[in-house]
């Protein structure tokens, strides 16, 4: 387990903060190229996502500690961003939502509890399970894809680890193999990154896949504060030729700049 490995680096607490900062950003820089090896299997997994989701198919992350909080932060983030429901993107963790804050002793250890996570949104074989452990030994991860993966989900996984048990469980495994962390053994430092690179790279393509963006903007994004009030606003000034007054005006109308658009483009007719 690359993972566990000792760091490349030794007596840590006699740097200096310039150090420090250096190298870790040295190990960092790292990641981006063992993502980069890992992109057909992306590839993959990505072109089944969307194959399923087109026939009303739900994607699902599960995982534990900081691989089950990224999957947390990738599926919330799925609305607001893309204007979709907040069952289609589904993040669960070991312990549950208390444990996105403080961690819950022993939940990982618990190779049934994903499936009873997961029962509730009643699962069919258009979802999609996506395990994410850095380690690729978490019994929470591995007990949730074998389960599913025996009721017809399909089943992928990011993990840090070659040749993993979580990545043996899953019919797409995904592998980024980062080395060893700069403090040995901490997973929350490169191995999260790369997840994090993975989950962006994963949700972000199956949207476009799915028709939630045109052209590079976000048309269907959740217009709940000024920022984004503006940027649609903006958006919809470029692609139709409108006022500042009559962007503003359609958006409040129709809700999003898709439906502004839309909404403007058939009045027009």
């Amino acid at each position: 387990m690359t993972t566990e490995t000792t760091s490349y680096y030794d007596n840590l607490e006699q740097m200096s903060v310039h150090d420090l900062l250096t190298n870790i950003n040295k190990e960092d820089q790292t990641v981006p190229f063992a993502v980069e090896q890992a992109i057909p299997q992306i590839e993959a997994l990505v072109s089944e996502i969307v194959k399923r989701m087109r026939q009303g198919g739900r994607l699902i992350y599960i995982g534990a500690g900081t691989s089950g909080r990224l999957g947390v932060v990738d599926a919330s983030e799925c609305p607001p961003t893309y204007g979709v429901p907040h069952d289609l993107v589904i993040g669960l963790m070991a312990g549950g939502d208390g444990a996105i804050r403080k961690a819950v002793e022993y939940a990982e250890d618990d190779a049934e509890q994903a499936w009873k996570d997961i029962a509730p949104y009643q699962p069919d074989e258009h979802d999609t399970v996506i395990g994410i452990a850095a380690s690729g030994r978490t019994p929470y991860v591995i007990g949730g894809l074998n389960q599913a993966r025996a009721a017809g989900l399909l089943t992928g996984c990011i993990v840090c680890n070659a040749g993993s048990a979580v990545a043996q469980a899953a019919e797409l495994p995904v592998e980024v193999v980062v080395g060893p962390e700069f403090v040995t053994g901490s997973t929350r430092m490169k191995a999260g990154t790369a997840q994090k690179l993975v989950l962006n790279m994963i949700s972000t393509s199956v949207m476009i896949q799915l028709g939630r963006v045109k052209g590079n903007k976000m048309v269907d994004m959740m217009l709940t504060n000024i920022k984004l009030q503006d940027r649609a606003a903006k958006m919809v000034m470029s692609e139709i030729g409108v006022s500042r007054e009559e962007a503003e005006a359609l958006l409040a109308k129709f809700g999003n700049v898709r439906g502004a658009i839309d909404g403007f483009s058939q009045t027009e007719e």
